[in-house]
């Protein structure tokens, strides 16, 4: 992907580097926790964040091979500027048992199928939902936030032994969730390096 970088990004990802040593992390690992730091301005995610480079490896593979992104909400399809995403919660509803967030990822599974990479910033259930499908994800990226469910739903999502980004606090949210997804598709698909 052809991209340029604005001299702002640069000049930040300078200064972030001048206050965190990610020269330790594997390349896309690193690129993913500069991305998510950068876009939250929080060096707390260096240590927050879990990833495994295998994982990120296949799954920026299947990105870059065209695999479909789904998000839980707008606010993170807005953050994914240079791919199209899938969205349904517009079209879902509420229900005994159902938050309207669990309806739209049981819709946009209906819709994609096994494979898909699941970009999860905001809401807790709809990252509990997806752990109930048998998605067969190529990645889900469960960064929700909040105080109740989020930190749950990601030890969940950790303890799935689902191909994950995810984190151990409460923090997290539809910024951090499409800066992780962006890390992987800025990412060259080379052997260059950033």
């Amino acid at each position: 992907m052809n991209r340029v970088v604005h001299p702002i990004e640069a000049e930040s990802y300078r200064r972030l580097r001048a206050r965190l040593d990610t020269s330790h992390f594997p390349p896309l690992t690193r690129a993913v926790v500069e991305r998510v730091v950068h876009s939250a301005a929080d060096l707390a995610y260096a240590t927050d964040l879990v990833t495994d480079e295998a994982d990120l490896v296949k799954a920026h593979a299947a990105l870059h091979a065209g695999a479909p992104v789904v998000v839980d909400v707008e606010m993170v399809a807005a953050g994914i500027t240079r791919r199209e995403t899938v969205c349904r919660l517009r079209d879902a509803g509420a229900g005994p048992g159902l938050t309207r967030s669990a309806h739209a990822i049981r819709l946009a599974y209906e819709q994609v199928g096994p494979g898909a990479l699941w970009v999860i910033g905001n809401a807790p259930t709809a990252l509990e939902e997806l752990l109930t499908l048998d998605a067969a994800p190529a990645l889900v990226i469960g960064l929700p936030v909040g105080f109740v469910g989020a930190v749950e739903s990601k030890a969940a999502l950790r303890e799935s032994g689902l191909p994950a980004v995810s984190n151990v606090s409460e923090k997290g949210g539809s910024a951090v969730a499409a800066a992780a997804l962006n890390a992987l598709l800025y990412h060259p698909t080379s052997e260059e390096t950033l």
